[in-house]
């Protein structure tokens, strides 16, 4: 069966049983049987009990589980409810975020046109567009939602507005004789209108040829069910957290087997056990993330970006491409006159020309309404002096011969002193074939002129006109012949003024920006050297022709050195997305409508425009720009790599203090020590000293040439830039303090519990000492002034007087299994601290010099 475009009218009626008179009831009754109703359909959603169950299967938010239980074994209660709150939390903020993000296909429902009208049975009536079937007829006006694909019947000056489905920015002329290409994309389709797209200018019918599901933006409906991927970060985590699992796991098989060896009390051994896998699952790492993550977010609603899931704040850091939709992301989607050029003394004459020769209409409040292309002209005239009622007045229109694709001009007639005048517009080639013989010598400069303007992406209009001594009965095409210049127009769809600024900060980055339009491909390669995406001449468009012609592999090869697509469906940007996935890169696609849906879902973080944006591509983004601003993106990234870099410094804390208690507890009895911290010291420890100061890190402000660096790799290893190695200094760093500590305790002849206590307060010192050292990766603590994050100063004041208080609180001790510190214990813990410090500070100078 040859697709509808390809049909003739007669073939395409009867392939669908129907006739220029409509169906009859009972043919409607059967269709409505077999095809159901016009409508968008989900998949079957998840139920609320289904999502928030999910929200448990994360691996971390497994170790944690084993943590709470590990404590209520232990009989350590209020350690493992605290745990279970944080798992709580941390299942709630999930719940809502996938919860939001299930509203996406439901929106596309939105969309449809609510009532159409439709001739059956030979008579026109109104109904619910949810009722239409293929085979009826449907009629359409000027400002319609068009309410399903159809085939067009009949058309009178019909255009189109299908940005949302398309991209292309310019309103569609439609026409009705068949197209005999083969293969041809919907924006190609001109005898054919889609389901969602809006009538922008004059009427016509249409046999529907396919409803709900079964049109085009059903088609973009199904591709949204595509699972999204996951974010670097959590990627990260979830193979850290495998790994932590198994290192726990055999660190505490190890310990209990030895310690059986050495013929060690089993009850005692699995107490200590459990106290050395409290120590080593960092508990606050999840809770610390997240709020990291969220106080991004919060910041970036200042900045006009909206995030719609946390976890794509992290993401935006390390993104490198940003695949841009051009039609209002880059550019303004307003069609704007950019150059006019009268012929010699017609400047007056031709701006009556821009202002009358059109279908433009004014509202009651004189507002323009119209093909966007004809309200930017009559709008540059009404900017240069004329008003539409002395344009009138002076030259009222009498008679109109309209736009058609065969002539590809329009012409209308006016009173000109006592005789009259026609005006005529149109393509360049076409007005051209009609001037008067005088102009056999300039013709050929004046289409220079126009290919000149078409390679800076402009829309080039001619004008022409000639005198008639009396009133023609009708207009006809004979008399656009002889005509004399008028004068020329330039009309282009202009870049936002921020985006060039953007696109350059972006560059500086390492992130190469690319556009991805419905648009021609020279309107494209233009505009994409005025945004300076593209160096002047230096880049070719690669169209949806072309993709349709490579194999997934080739594509992958091409994607490395494109710029511009153009020309492109829905699903060639899906595969454009995914293509530059596959080669390790990570994508972020802007757009606002219908049609960018798909590919915001696909991409590593999509960017949904806030104003124009369509309600379908807001659900399927990870962020939505307030202010439609390209360059807020560039703010957005600013704060991603912020926040990892906020992330990756909590993780070198929390990690190399983790490992610093896991290594006293594992090599004490090896050493001959008594066990030096008991469970609640360790949980005390990781939600405290650990959790308070990670909160106030993600405080920290922002690096100054974080936007000079490049991204980091999307296969970075979390621990990468020299992580491992700073941990594993810092542990041992903190471990050999804890011995050398309990070595003068035990000299000294301390008890156990002062021994405990000192190493207890020992390791929280250590510890805040450590956030100090964090708040830089690569800096000495004394070159990144204390005050610069008042809020870590702050908790590290509280969690010292919080510490002091569990020491010598009499009512607290038996709680925390603590003892007074003697000033001599204290002095011997505060100096053993102060030093393992300067050790710390001295290893970062190291492991930098080492790497660089």
């Amino acid at each position: 069966m040859k697709p509808g475009y390809q049909q003739t009218i007669n073939e395409a009626l009867k392939h669908w049983h129907s006739s220029e008179k409509g169906l009859s009831p009972d043919d409607i009754r059967t269709l409505q049987k077999q095809y159901g109703k016009n409508e968008l359909q989900t998949p079957e959603q998840k139920s609320r009990l289904t999502i928030f169950i999910q929200q448990f299967k994360d691996v971390m938010i497994l170790i944690l589980m084993g943590a709470a239980a590990i404590s209520f074994i232990a009989g350590e209660t209020t350690d493992g409810y605290v745990i279970l709150v944080i798992i709580l939390g941390n299942a709630l903020i999930g719940y809502f975020q996938e919860y939001n993000a299930e509203k996406a296909l439901r929106k596309l429902q939105q969309m449809s046109a609510q009532t159409t009208v439709v001739i059956r049975d030979n008579q026109h009536i109104p109904i619910d567009a949810a009722e239409l079937v293929p085979g009826d007829i449907v009629v359409l006006e000027a400002g319609n939602i068009i309410p399903a694909d159809g085939r067009l019947l009949t058309v009178s000056a019909l255009k189109t507005e299908e940005a949302t489905l398309t991209g292309e920015s310019a309103s569609v002329e439609k026409k009705t004789t068949p197209i005999q290409e083969d293969k041809i994309l919907p924006a190609d389709q001109r005898n054919m209108v889609f389901k969602s797209t809006i009538v922008s200018n004059g009427s016509g019918t249409m046999l529907v040829t396919a409803t709900g599901m079964a049109t085009e933006i059903g088609r973009i409906a199904t591709l949204l069910e595509a699972e999204p991927e996951k974010t670097p970060l959590q990627k990260r985590l979830q193979t850290f957290s495998r790994q932590l699992v198994v290192v726990v796991l055999l660190l505490c098989i190890a310990f209990f087997g030895y310690g059986l060896y050495r013929n060690e009390p089993s009850l005692t051994l699995f107490l200590t056990a459990l106290s050395l896998a409290v120590a080593a699952l960092p508990e606050a790492l999840p809770a610390v993330i997240t709020i990291a993550l969220a106080q991004g977010a919060s910041r970036m609603v200042k900045h006009n970006a909206l995030i719609r899931k946390l976890p794509a704040v992290e993401t935006l850091g390390a993104i490198t491409y940003i695949c841009s939709d051009k039609t209002g992301t880059l550019t303004l989607n307003k069609m704007t006159v950019e150059k006019v050029v009268p012929a010699e003394g017609k400047d007056n004459l031709l701006l009556h020309a821009l202002l009358l020769n059109n279908e433009v209409r004014f509202n009651a409040d004189n507002v323009l309404l119209g093909d966007s292309t004809e309200v930017a002209l009559a709008r540059y005239a009404l900017q240069h002096g004329l008003t539409r009622d002395e344009a009138l007045t002076r030259h009222p229109i009498t008679d109109i011969l309209p736009f058609d694709s065969n002539r590809m001009r329009m012409a209308t007639l006016h009173p000109y002193d006592t005789k009259f005048i026609l005006l005529v517009k149109g393509a360049p080639v076409k007005i051209a074939e009609t001037l008067s013989p005088l102009y056999s010598d300039t013709k050929e400069a004046l289409l220079q002129q126009n290919r000149t303007w078409a390679r800076e992406g402009l829309r080039v209009l001619f004008y022409a006109y000639t005198i008639l001594d009396t009133k023609p009965e009708s207009l006809t095409e004979a008399l656009e012949s002889n005509l004399d210049f008028l004068g020329m127009a330039g009309l282009i769809d202009p870049p936002r003024e921020e985006v060039i600024a953007a696109i350059t900060q972006c560059k500086t980055a390492g992130i190469k920006p690319v556009m991805i339009t419905g648009d021609q491909p020279l309107t494209a390669l233009a505009i994409a050297e005025r945004l300076q995406i593209i160096a002047p001449g230096d880049g070719t468009a690669l169209t949806g022709a072309d993709i349709m012609e490579l194999t997934d592999i080739q594509l992958r090869e091409k994607v490395k050195s494109v710029s511009v697509y153009a020309r492109v469906s829905p699903e060639q940007k899906l595969k454009i997305v995914r293509a530059l996935q596959q080669e390790g890169q990570l994508v972020a696609m802007t757009g606002d409508g219908v049609n960018d849906a798909p590919s915001l879902q696909q991409a590593n973080i999509g960017v949904a425009m806030g104003i124009t944006g369509s309600d379908v591509a807001k659900e399927a983004a990870h962020m939505i720009l307030l202010d439609d601003n390209f360059a807020t993106i560039v703010k957005a990234i600013k704060e991603g790599r912020h926040i990892y870099d906020t992330i990756k410094k909590f993780i070198l804390y929390v990690l190399s203090c983790n490992l610093g208690e896991l290594l006293v507890i594992f090599f004490a009895p090896l050493l001959g020590f008594a066990v030096p911290l008991l469970p609640i010291h360790i949980l005390w420890i990781n939600l405290v000293t650990d959790g308070l100061p990670g909160i106030a890190l993600t405080a920290e402000p922002t690096e100054k040439n974080i936007m000079q660096k490049p991204p980091r790799p999307p296969k970075e290893n979390l621990f990468a830039g020299g992580l491992l190695p700073r941990i594993l200094l810092t542990g041992i760093l903190m471990a050999i303090a804890a011995f050398v500590l309990q070595y003068i305790a035990v000299s000294k002849g301390y008890p156990i519990l002062l021994q405990q206590t000192m190493i207890f307060t020992l390791l929280c010192l250590i510890q805040l000492g450590n956030a100090l050292s964090v708040r830089s990766l690569d800096k000495s603590v004394l070159s990144v002034s204390l005050f610069r994050n008042p809020l870590l100063l702050g908790v590290i004041v509280v969690t010292i007087g919080l510490q002091f208080l569990l020491v010598y609180v009499p009512f607290l001790q038996p709680i925390f299994k603590t003892t007074a510190l003697p000033l001599e214990a204290l002095r011997d813990t505060v100096i053993v601290a102060i030093t393992c410090f300067i050790a710390i500070e001295m290893g970062k100078w190291v492991t930098v010099r080492l790497r660089a």
